[in-house]
C-alpha cells in the first residue's frame, strides 16, 4: 500500500528556513515523479513543486520560485524540499504526492495520484 510519511515542518519566524522529507513505503520511488502541495487554511490544496523520476526535471510554484528547492534520494526512498526566505504566505500544511509526472505546477492541479497523507505542518509567524 502507497504511503508518505512527512515530517520537518514546524513554527518558524518570517524569513526562515526549514527543511522537509518525505519517506516512502509501498512503493519504489526512482519510479514515480512526485511533487509537494500545501494547504492554506481554509484554502484549496496548492502545488508547489515537481520532480521527476530521475531528478532531472523540477517545477515550482511561481509563489516559491527562487526560495524552494525540491531533491529527491532515491537510493534513501526520501524526497525533501528545502524552503528559504519564508513567509506568512507559505503557512500551511504540506504534503507530498505521486504524480504521472512532472510540469508547469498549475498544470497538475488534480493529478496527483492516491489520497492525501498525513501532511506536515508549516506556521510562519513572528
Amino acid at each position: 500500500q502507497l504511503q508518505f510519511v512527512e515530517s520537518g515542518g514546524g513554527l518558524v519566524q518570517p524569513g526562515g528556513s526549514l527543511r522537509l522529507s518525505c519517506a516512502s513505503s509501498g512503493f519504489t520511488l526512482p519510479n514515480s515523479a512526485i511533487g509537494w502541495f500545501r494547504q492554506a487554511p481554509g484554502k484549496e490544496h496548492e502545488g508547489v513543486s515537481c520532480i521527476s523520476s530521475s531528478g532531472g526535471i523540477t517545477n515550482y510554484a511561481n509563489s516559491v520560485k527562487g526560495r524552494f528547492t525540491i531533491s529527491r534520494d532515491n537510493a534513501q526512498n526520501t524526497l525533501y524540499l528545502q524552503m528559504n526566505s519564508l513567509t506568512p504566505e507559505d503557512t500551511g500544511r504540506y504534503y507530498c504526492v505521486l504524480l504521472p509526472f512532472c510540469t508547469k505546477m498549475e498544470n497538475l492541479q488534480g493529478a496527483r495520484i492516491g489520497d492525501w497523507g498525513q501532511g506536515t505542518q508549516v506556521t510562519v509567524s513572528s
